[in-house]
Parts: C-alpha cells; structure tokens; sequence
C-alpha cells in the first residue's frame, strides 16, 4: 500500500537538501572571488619575480576548488567530471623539483580553465543554486498569502491578477520536481571548463594506446621467457630424469648398483627440477606477497641483498594483486641494479601511499650515473609501470647518490586494523 505521509516526507527532505546544497554553490562561488583576484595578482607579479612563488600557490589553491566542484558534481548530480591535469614533475632535486612544479601547474592549459571557472561561475552559482530556494521561498509565502486572504482577508499583500497567482502558485511544485535539475544543469555548464578538452583527451587516449601496446608486448616477452626457463630447465631435467627411470628398469635385474646409482641421479635431477620451478613460480608472483603483503615481501627481499637496506613502509591497506605484484618487481629491478652498477655499500626504501597512488623510493649511496638504456633495468621498470599509467623518475648526478622515485596509480582496501 502507498504511504502519501511518507512520499511527503521524503519530497520535503530532498527538497530542503537541494535547497542548501544550491545556497552552498553560491556561497562558495561568492567566497572564491578574492581568490580569483589574488591569483590574478600574483600571475601578473610573475614578471618581477615574486609572482614565480606566489602565482603557483594561489593557482594551486585555484585548483583545489576545481576539484571541489567536480566532486559535488558527481555527488549531487551524479555527473562525471574527469581531472584534466599534466602529470606533475617529480624528477629533480628538491629546488629544481619546486621550480618545475611551479612551472607545470603554470604552463597547464587546464589551471587557466579553472580560474576562468572561478569567475564566470559566479553568475551561474548564483542563478542555478538560488533558484530552487527562491521557488521554495515565493511558493511558501504564496501559500501563506492565499491562506491569509481566505481566512483572514489580506487582499493588500496578494498578488494582483489571475495569471500572476497561477505563477506563484506553480513555484513550490516546480522547486519541489525540478529543484535537482538546477544543480545538474550547473554541474554541466562547469563540466565545460573543468573538464578535459577534446585535445587532451586524444592526448590520454593516445597515451593510453601507447601504454597498452608497451604492456602487450612485455606480456609477450614475459611469456616468452617463461617458456624458454621451462624448456632450457625444468623441461630439460624432467626428460633426462624419465630417462634415468627407464634405464633403471632395464637394467634392474642385470645390474642392481647401475639401477641404484641411475635412481639415486634421477632423484637429484627431480630435486633441481623441483627448485627450478619453484624459482620460476616466484618469477611470477613470489608467494611472500600473496601471504604478507608487499610491506612484508618488500622487507623479505632486502634481507636477502648483500648490503645494508633500510626500509621505511607506510601502507594504510594493500591494493590489487596486479599493483602490488607491479610495485615488488619494480623495486627487486631497482635493488638489483644497485647491487650490480652502483657500488653502494648502503641502500634503502621508502613505500608509501598517497591519495589515489602508490609512492616507492630506492636510493643508495653509489657512484651514481645511472641512467635508463634501451635494454637496461630502468626501461624495464618503466615498461611495467606504463601498464598501470604509472612513472618513474631518476636523480642519478656523478658521484652519487642515486634515487629512483617510482608512482603507480592504485586505491588501497582491507585496511589494517
């Protein structure tokens, strides 16, 4: 059976919600001119030099606001407004990571579009936000009115004219039905300058079919290794361990100590067929990580290099077995090359997780110069880690040290508790 009660009521509280969250779309539009002002300010100081470290800030502040509209877009409409941004610099020690930082958030077309918004969306803020209040606040005063007139006979306060009674009459239905499509039709009209163009979409896309392409074929040749390791090793040892057995049944009764020594050689070779195997499991996905997790593979695997290792692991949760499989092998590549090319007598690594990615650090204390060959460590770790749209950076200056910062895009679950 139909409640009216209950349909009113929840009428009433969606109405009264989209009422405040449209008062908020205008509040903050409203507060965010002075921001407007200050980062316009700053941006014109950029000449005199002052501006090179204010101007950043400001339009970084500028951004934060941008993102705080598109997600109240995709929270109160449901309307999807991807983040348009570069990739931030990350190569560079700490000065000369700062100056390409500023630069970036500078030079991207999409910060420009977003002080834009923080202006030409007051307007809209006001029009669209206020307008499902101002339809609750005529239409209840309407109502008030008609029922002042009726009961109580105050013709001087009730509009004049059929028509504009029948207009007032209509705005508390229309703020009640229509209210949430003034803040979709506000969450589209910034859509169309918080969102990515059409150039730096086909910029993603072909990035992406670039990254696809680069993780086919690293699938390709991983299989391909695989199956060399299977055919050159244990396949190899498997067959001469067959062989041994048949020879043994041979000869068995003829010759007992041959059928002995054959049996006991057939044994050995089952045993280093056995250790291939498990060596080319761990290849795949070592076991440490499916039972401790990646801080917990990550410290197994610096206690087996042959130098000093400090690691530093802040993980809040795990991620996804492909993410945490990606970053283990990147770091054991960054770790080998350090045992093999740097020298180092001292090396650590640093694991963390930022918003939305995975942050992993490898330094050492080496001789430094590392820099990525065609068919070196680090354009291995930078095809693993194209796969899953991440990048690495290296800071390797002539005598050390060297630091190779790794990002991987990935959300974490099962928080430890």
């Amino acid at each position: 059976m139909s409640d009216p009660g209950g349909t009113v009521r929840r009428l009433a509280r969606r109405t009264l919600r989209t009422c405040l969250r449209g008062m908020a779309l205008a509040f903050t539009a409203v507060a965010c001119l002075p921001l407007f002002v200050f980062a316009l300010v700053s941006v014109v100081m950029v000449a005199s030099g002052i501006g090179l470290v204010i101007a950043p800030k400001m339009l970084l502040a500028v951004r934060w606001q941008a993102d705080l509209e598109r997600r109240r877009a995709l929270e109160w409409s449901g309307v999807t407004i991807a983040a348009p941004y570069r990739p931030e610099p990350t190569t560079g020690n700490r000065l000369v990571r700062g100056f390409r930082r500023g630069m970036w958030v500078l030079r991207d077309p999409a910060t420009w579009r977003d002080l834009l918004w923080t202006v030409a969306g007051v307007p809209v803020s006001l029009v669209l936000g206020l307008a499902p209040a101002a339809l609750v606040g005529f239409g209840v005063w309407n109502l008030v009115v008609d029922i002042g007139t009726l009961f109580y006979g105050w013709y001087h306060v009730a509009p004049n004219g059929f028509t504009l009674q029948l207009f007032f009459l209509w705005m508390l239905p229309l703020a009640v039905f229509c209210g949430p499509w003034f803040l979709r039709m506000h969450a589209r009209i910034a859509s169309s300058l918080l969102a990515p163009t059409r150039t730096e979409m086909a910029t993603r896309v072909t990035q992406l079919t670039e990254s696809r392409s680069v993780a086919v074929d690293s699938s390709a040749a991983e299989l391909r290794r695989i199956e060399r390791d299977l055919h050159d090793g244990a396949q190899a040892r498997l067959v001469a361990l067959g062989m041994n057995i048949g020879l043994a049944e041979q000869v068995v009764r003829d010759d007992p100590e041959l059928a002995l020594t054959l049996l006991a050689e057939a044994r050995a070779a089952s045993g280093e067929a056995l250790s291939e195997l498990r060596a080319l499991v761990r290849g795949i996905h070592p076991p440490v990580l499916a039972e401790r997790g990646l801080d917990g593979a990550v410290c197994a695997l610096a206690l087996s290099l042959p130098l000093h290792v400090d690691v530093h692991i802040n993980l809040p949760g795990r991620g996804s077995a492909p993410v945490e499989s990606a970053a283990y092998f990147v770091i054991a590549e960054a770790l080998t090359n350090v045992v093999k090319h740097s020298g180092a007598t001292r090396a650590w690594v640093q694991l963390e997780y930022e918003p939305g990615k995975l942050v992993a650090i490898v330094g050492d204390n080496g001789t430094g110069g590392a820099v990525p060959r065609a068919d070196g460590g680090l354009r291995g770790i930078e095809r693993r880690l194209s796969a899953f749209d991440g990048m690495v950076a290296v800071t390797s200056p002539i005598g050390g040290p060297t630091q190779v910062t790794m990002e991987l895009p990935c959300e974490l679950s099962l928080a430890r508790t």
